[in-house]
């Protein structure tokens, strides 16, 4: 994250001496990315970090790709098919991917993780379409509710509590820092003026774990790494962290705090960016007012994806250019075939003042893929809809969210 933050007790300075009521040394510990030149934050630990008391065997956790599908539009429809149910990690379905970056759609059933989560190679952004609850992780609490984009660093030792009522979360898992736009930051960091949001916008954590963390006993991480997960007990609890300060951080932002550019005639989707990572970029469509050009014509017009395959996420709304799809589905275009509004979009589209859609987008510089995980939501009819005489199934749920 871009600016720094602090919470609980740290001493005056860097790497000196900061002890314990007991006269015992708190236990520092840096927490970051890219060696020593990216962001980071100095944890304050009352027992080292570092005490393992059991390893366990590895477990296969990795998504097999379909590199040999036709070269076609798809459209997932992941709503009502099937609860993925289970806790956390057993509930995630990842369905499109490649090597920069996956997407996973997440229904846990269960409230409450009873083990501690870390990704140790990819930053995690969850973005809430149903439920509500907290995150705790090493560095506080971050409450969450829905339309929020949770953006959890990778290192970040965590858990997340769920209120009651049902859950749908999109997981966007990223092998690379993921960061606010580059063109909305001036070279301190700050997000500038003519930015969609900014820090005010960003939630980071507010208070630490209080509790049992200074009791011993056998605390589980599992931990995520090429394609396993591996289990580590510890000894005492991850979250017994007295104060922290720096820039490597937790965060929620919600999508209903992105305010939308909009203009005369029709705005390329770069405008709807709110991330990027290496290789692939994270945009929101939102609550909008319409192009004000006397002739502008709304609907997006028919494109090519030269250097890139465009995922969009459906989270309500009746969106314009689509026919038949519902909320919770994806659709996904790649590159190398041009694609474009349904027929009778676009003429549907003029003389609309307003749209209340709101989707996820993301962009991908390298081609992705649908996952073996993704056939049984497979619309099979999809890439033949762009033909007049095609007849739509109407979408079941979208606009009863409009």
């Amino acid at each position: 994250m871009a600016y720094y933050h602090r919470i609980g007790q740290i001493p005056h300075k860097r790497h000196t001496q900061f002890r314990q009521p007991d006269g015992s040394l708190y236990s520092e510990q840096l927490v970051g990315t890219l060696g020593f030149h990216g962001v980071s934050s100095l944890l304050y630990h009352i027992h080292p970090p570092t005490q393992i008391k059991k390893v366990g065997e590895p477990v296969p956790y990795a998504p097999k790709l379909l590199k040999d599908r036709p070269l076609e539009p798809s459209h997932l429809r992941t709503l009502g098919q099937t609860t993925t149910g289970g806790d956390y990690l057993k509930a995630r379905q990842t369905l499109i991917g490649n090597a920069d970056v996956t997407m996973s759609i997440c229904n846990p059933t269960e409230r409450r993780m009873d083990y501690y989560y870390k990704n140790a190679l990819a930053d995690e952004v969850i973005f809430v379409h149903e439920g509500s609850g907290e995150l705790w992780s090493q560095l506080g609490i971050v409450r969450f509710e829905p339309g929020d984009y949770v953006v959890i660093p990778r290192t970040i030792i965590h858990q997340l509590h769920f209120d009651e009522g049902p859950v749908r979360l999109l997981i966007i898992e990223s092998f690379s820092p993921v960061e606010t736009c580059r063109r909305y930051r001036n070279h301190f960091g700050q997000l500038l003026e003519h930015s969609p949001y900014c820090e005010r916008d960003i939630r980071p954590p507010h208070e630490l774990i209080s509790g049992d963390v200074r009791e011993s006993g056998d605390y589980v991480v599992k931990i995520k790494k090429e394609g396993y997960l591996h289990e580590l007990t510890y000894g005492h609890s991850p979250f017994d962290v007295v104060g922290w300060d720096g820039y490597f951080y937790p965060y929620a932002f919600s999508i209903h705090d992105f305010e939308p550019i909009t203009g005369r005639i029709h705005q390329p989707p770069p405008v709807h960016q709110t991330f990027e990572a290496h290789n692939f970029v994270i945009c929101s469509f939102v609550p909008r007012l319409f192009d004000y050009h006397p002739d502008s014509i709304p609907a997006p017009y028919n494109h090519s994806n030269v250097d890139s395959d465009e995922v969009l996420y459906y989270v309500a709304g009746n969106f314009m250019s689509r026919k038949g799809v519902d909320l919770a589905s994806f659709t996904v275009h790649p590159s190398g075939i041009p694609h474009g509004p349904h027929p009778g979009t676009v003429e549907a589209s003029i003389g609309k003042k307003e749209t209340h859609e709101l989707a996820v987008m993301v962009d991908t510089f390298r081609p992705l893929y649908l996952t073996e995980a993704a056939l049984p939501y497979l619309d099979k009819n999809y890439p033949m809809s762009w033909n007049p005489d095609f007849k739509h199934e109407p979408p079941r749920a979208a606009d009863m969210m409009d």
